[in-house]
C-alpha cells in the first residue's frame, strides 16, 4: 500500500480527463477490482456497483480537498500518461 495523497478535487479530476478511453477499465483489470470502484477513486459515486476507495473529500476552493489513503491508481495514472506522453516523442 502507498502512502496517503492530498490532493485538490478539481486536480483529481482534471487527471482522470487527460486519460485515454479504456484507461478505466484497465486499471480495474490489473488491480482485480469493479471499474466503477476506479470510477470513484476519481471522484465518482457509483456505491452499488463499485465501492468506497478511500476517497475522502472536504469542501473548500479548487473543489475542496481529496486525500487518498493509498495512491495505487493514481500512480498507475500517473505511468500511463507518462507512458502516452513517451509515445508522442
Amino acid at each position: 500500500m502507498n502512502m496517503a495523497k492530498t490532493i485538490t478535487f478539481n486536480e483529481l479530476r482534471r487527471i482522470k480527463d487527460k486519460l485515454p478511453d479504456g484507461t478505466m477499465q484497465t486499471i480495474a483489470d490489473k488491480l482485480n477490482m469493479q471499474v466503477e470502484t476506479v470510477r470513484n477513486y476519481f471522484g465518482g459515486t457509483d456505491y452499488v456497483r463499485g465501492e468506497s476507495v478511500g476517497f475522502h473529500h472536504e469542501q473548500g476552493p479548487d473543489g475542496g480537498i481529496v486525500t487518498l489513503d493509498d495512491t495505487t491508481i493514481l500512480d498507475m495514472a500517473f505511468e500511463i500518461l507518462e507512458a502516452e506522453q513517451e509515445e508522442l516523442v
